[in-house]
């Protein structure tokens, strides 16, 4: 995407100045009100020409945090605010303990602009790499509300459920994922170093071989006779699959898709909705207005489909339509959760009928995580099982003829 340098003007009155990454000026706009920044002047930077050997480092020499350092960032920025020390001196000590070499580079540079007068918000939004636009939106209603330990400390909860629903999640893929990897490992071993010893034997006899034992000498010659070709083909998949998976509409596609992975993608959808829905309570209870809530929230849920789904709400909203008719546009929630955000709408209380769905999916989620092990282990016993079959016959049979031409004589 490209990068819009911009000049604005805080809520103090202070000239803002700085960069960041857009589809287009009107929503690099968008955001900068969205974090209590008048904008002035945009115009897009012009970019040079990336260099990969850079693109390299950045990624393996200093990757972004995960969110176990947000988490700990978090939480300590809210105790010693609640402490009553101030965001300067938290800032500096905090930088000091920082393990991961980045955020502690970012957290100086935020003190820094703290001291030039900048507000903490737009010092974070200069960090797009660390800080979440939900983060620095949130820290934003903190600053403007007088409650940035309340901010730091919502912050919080929310990365720790978020955090939990990821490792359910990673706890019941890791098991298929580590047996398809094992499958992988075998039939390369196989297919390289066993069949090719057993190949010399069998064709030694000149008999006729079952099916499956040609299948497996078919295969493996192939895979020795062309394997770099099979290397550079895997290769270039992988490569051209993540160009494609950076561009917008590969990007939206493979996010469609993976709502509808048999058994896992059910859980994303719902594990999605859940933060989405605790991300609206918590930027709707600290008093964003509900179209620009919508707005920041969109982009804390990490899916492009239900993104433009929650952007399609606040359409809805600003042509005059009520939450809940939005909400069923969207095709998204079951009708149980539509109650829900109804009866919040009728009676004031979004943001707790929306805490209340957050925990009504999250709940969901963790009953079908730990159901999932369950669910997938039928279906490995019966792949590996397939696999076994076909080597074991392609293996043993012809040992088997052997044997009996050999007793027979």
């Amino acid at each position: 995407m490209p990068i819009y340098q911009y000049k604005g003007r805080n809520q103090q009155g202070e000239l803002i100045t700085g960069q960041l990454e857009a589809v287009s000026s009107s929503e690099t706009a968008t955001h900068l009100m969205n974090t209590g920044i008048t904008p002035i002047d945009i115009h897009e930077q012009q970019q040079q020409q990336p260099n990969v050997l850079d693109n390299l480092k950045l990624s393996l020499f200093n990757p972004p945090p995960d969110i176990t350092e947000l988490l700990m960032f978090s939480r300590q920025m809210a105790t010693l605010l609640k402490a009553g020390i101030s965001i300067l001196p938290a800032l500096r000590g905090l930088q000091i303990h920082m393990t991961h070499a980045g955020m502690a580079t970012a957290l100086g540079e935020i003190a820094d602009d703290l001291e030039s007068g900048h507000s903490l918000a737009a010092s974070m939004q200069k960090h797009p790499r660390i800080f979440s636009n939900l983060f620095s939106s949130m820290v934003n209603v903190g600053e403007n509300t007088g409650q940035l330990d309340q901010a730091f400390l919502q912050i919080h909860q929310y990365l720790e459920i978020d955090k939990e629903t990821h490792d359910r999640i990673k706890e019941a893929i890791r098991y298929p994922i580590f047996v398809l990897i094992a499958m992988a490992i075998a039939v390369a071993v196989i297919n390289l170093f066993v069949i090719p010893a057993f190949a010399t034997v069998f064709a030694s006899f000149g008999s006729e071989l079952p099916w499956a034992t040609k299948i497996l000498m078919t295969t493996s010659e192939f895979s020795i006779n062309y394997w770099q070709y099979i290397a550079v083909a895997i290769i270039a998949a992988v490569f051209a699959s993540k160009n494609y998976l950076k561009t917008e509409k590969g990007q939206y596609q493979w996010d469609h898709y993976k709502l509808k992975i048999p058994l896992v993608g059910d859980i994303i959808k719902r594990a999605t909705l859940a933060r989405f829905s605790r991300a609206f309570s918590m930027a709707f209870r600290a008093g964003v207005p509900i179209t620009q809530t919508l707005i920041i929230v969109s982009r804390a849920v990490d899916n492009t489909f239900i993104e433009k789904r929650i952007l399609s709400m606040r359409d809805g909203l600003e042509h005059g339509e009520s939450l809940t008719q939005t909400a069923i546009a969207t095709n998204l929630f079951t009708p149980l959760v539509l109650q829900m955000i109804s009866v919040g709408e009728d009676t004031g209380a979004v943001d707790d009928m929306l805490d209340e769905v957050a925990n009504f999916y999250e709940r969901e989620v963790d009953y079908d995580t730990k159901q999932l092990s369950s669910a997938i282990e039928p279906i490995m016993i019966v792949v590996i099982g397939v696999m076994v079959l076909i080597l074991a016959l392609g293996v043993f049979l012809p040992m088997w003829d052997l044997a009996g031409a050999a007793f027979g004589r």
